[in-house]
């Protein structure tokens, strides 16, 4: 079958591992079900993983891709949750059992014309949601329903600032938190990227580091380094800050003295459980939300589109598909 893989790891071209061709067909071990792609969407941890970071190079060639949305072997649509892990190991929450892994890392992914997952990792696919649509949730969608619903204690009509406007996490965020209920304020470095912040739900936009109107009752971080100081500045006493990635670096000034001081709850998040999959499907489906799909490529052209991811220019979700 033909799939995207990664061969050889470079921490500064990672694009030279990227390798498109004919690969053995999938496996599928028992208690797991093979899906027939038809749409999967980029993360930035496919670059990630092109660098080496999460991947090893004893389990390389590995085809890259968490995110999936096809047909099971009867037919039947779903949606490929891409978080493998147990959650009775987790308390009831798969994504805090220590052996957690996501598709791409240890098994298989989703860049290919099959995947296998285990039984409990595909969700019906709604009918009001296209394969396209259905493939940008897994991840991007997904990390920031669960950094919304389930991590930063909003209520309707509580404002939320998303730093980094224009990121796959932060453009899901920046819809969701409207279509939730909350004020959203956005910041970006980009004038341009402001303005689609406004376009895609944001009540307002500020240039990164900007002074506030007012204090915030969360941030949702993915930035790190970069904006992390802000973050902290911009709550209000005992407000909550979200992080769920560090793309700017992971090592920023803690300002223990602001956080205890003024009682700021950090909360960290990573992927969303199954459960919380099928609320965020639900969700789309009540409130006709649909996430931005910034382009689409065939599956042939992966490497277009992972040069797309690398320039930093997109918003939304880079879609491919598989026909």
């Amino acid at each position: 079958m033909f799939a995207v893989s990664v061969t050889s790891l470079n921490p500064d071209a990672p694009l030279t591992g990227l390798t498109l061709g004919e690969v053995p067909d999938t496996v599928v071990p028992e208690g797991w079900v093979r899906v027939h792609v038809r749409a999967a969407s980029l993360n930035h941890h496919d670059l990630w993983s092109l660098r080496g970071v999460g991947l090893l190079a004893d389990r390389l060639p590995m085809i890259l891709g968490c995110d999936a949305a096809g047909l099971l072997d009867d037919g039947s649509p779903v949606v490929v949750h891409g978080v493998i892990g147990d959650p009775e190991a987790g308390g009831g929450d798969e994504t805090l059992d220590p052996k957690r892994t996501l598709l791409s890392e240890l098994h298989p992914g989703t860049f290919a014309q099959t995947v296998a997952v285990p039984t409990r990792n595909v969700v019906a696919k709604p009918d009001d949601l296209t394969m396209e649509e259905s493939a940008c949730l897994p991840t991007a969608w997904l990390t920031a329903y669960r950094m919304l619903a389930t991590k930063s204690g909003l209520r309707v009509g509580d404002t939320v600032l998303v730093q980094g406007a224009g990121g796959g996490v932060a453009t899901a965020a920046i819809q969701l938190a409207d279509a939730m209920g909350y004020r959203v304020w956005a910041t970006s470095r980009d004038e341009a990227k402001r303005a689609r912040a406004l376009e895609l739900g944001a009540h307002a936009a500020y240039e990164t580091g900007a002074r506030l109107p007012e204090r915030v009752d969360a941030v949702i971080e993915t930035v790190g380094e970069a904006t992390w100081s802000h973050s902290l500045r911009s709550l209000r006493p005992g407000g909550t800050v979200v992080v769920s990635g560090a793309t700017s670096g992971s090592a920023p000034n803690a300002d223990l003295s602001r956080v205890f001081f003024l009682q700021l709850n950090v909360h960290g998040s990573t992927m969303g459980t199954r459960d919380e999959l099928e609320a965020l499907l639900s969700l789309l489906v009540d409130t006709g939300l649909r996430p931005t799909i910034d382009s689409t490529y065939a599956l042939p052209d992966a490497r277009d589109a992972f040069e797309r991811l690398e320039s930093g220019e997109v918003v939304g979700k880079l879609v491919l598909t598989v026909a």
